[in-house]
């Protein structure tokens, strides 16, 4: 088993990124934004990609946001949480942008 919270995948010019914290559903935290932030970004540039198709491990699709991260910003201080709130609305962004069809394959609660 890999610990990297996003996999990637191109596979006849589909790229398939799997979130991947099956054990907590999938849930968000810096870390896992981060990286899937990076994925989409990258995916977008590459011109062999035509589409992209979004997924999660296991059981859930994606729980939300990660509880225990979300305890640890309870203690950041007001800049932390507005560099915490930027990447989460730069992954947004990146994926509401993305030049690519987007299809998320859904399941779980």
């Amino acid at each position: 088993m890999t610990d990297r919270t996003i996999l990637t995948s191109i596979e006849n010019s589909v790229a398939t990124v799997t979130l991947n914290r099956p054990k907590l559903h999938n849930a968000f935290d810096d870390g896992m934004i981060a990286a899937l932030t990076d994925a989409l970004a990258d995916l977008g540039r590459d011109p062999g990609v035509r589409c992209v198709v979004l997924r999660g491990a296991g059981k859930s699709f994606c729980a939300g946001g990660d509880l225990a991260w979300m305890r640890r910003m309870a203690g950041y201080s007001r800049d932390e949480n507005l560099a915490d709130a930027r990447a989460l609305s730069e992954l947004m962004h990146v994926l509401d942008t993305l030049v690519k069809p987007t299809i998320a394959v859904v399941q779980g609660a």
